[in-house]
Order: C-alpha cells, then sequence, then structure tokens
C-alpha cells in the first residue's frame, strides 16, 4: 500500500492531506458527512459564520463520541458478565 496526495473539502476550503491508501475511503466519507453536517446545522439553526459552524460540529461531534463510548463501555461490561456466567456454567459441568 502506498501513500496518496488527495484534498478533502470541507466547507469552502480544499485541505491537502498525504493518506496511506487504506485510510482513503474513510477519510473521503469523513468528509462527506462533515459537509452535511455543516450544511444541516447551518440550516437548523441559522448559523452564517464558518467558524462558528466548525465549533458546533465539532462540539456536536464530541458529544455523539462520549457517548457512544459510553454505550461501548457498558456492552463491554455485558458480555463480561455474560462470558464469566457461562465460564462458571461450563465449570460446573466439567468440575
Amino acid at each position: 500500500m502506498g501513500i496518496l496526495s488527495i484534498k478533502i473539502r470541507i466547507g469552502d476550503r480544499d485541505y491537502p492531506m498525504k493518506v496511506d491508501e487504506s485510510e482513503e475511503e474513510t477519510l473521503r466519507v469523513a468528509g462527506k458527512l462533515l459537509n452535511e453536517k455543516l450544511k444541516s446545522f447551518k440550516e437548523q439553526y441559522h448559523i452564517e459564520d464558518r467558524q462558528d459552524l466548525l465549533a458546533m460540529v465539532a462540539f456536536d461531534s464530541l458529544v455523539q463520541n462520549i457517548k457512544n463510548q459510553g454505550v461501548t463501555t457498558n456492552m463491554e461490561s455485558q458480555i463480561v458478565d455474560k462470558l464469566s456466567y457461562l465460564n462458571s456454567l461450563i465449570s460446573k459441568t466439567t468440575g
């Protein structure tokens, strides 16, 4: 896999990047989603200032990330509990 030179457009600006081929699609999808979120916030909250839009999208994305981490942690805890329970059942039947 090689390094690619790409440009990702965020808002009205292009950002040149050097990325591994395996990351290109992920970065392009992220750029597309970011632009969709910028457009949505602009329409929903009538925000015209580009810096304010970017700040609100960054804040919203971070909040979602924190929420997702909590969900993941909760799921991991449930999985560990269930595996421990299954392990104890197996131990009882083989022991």
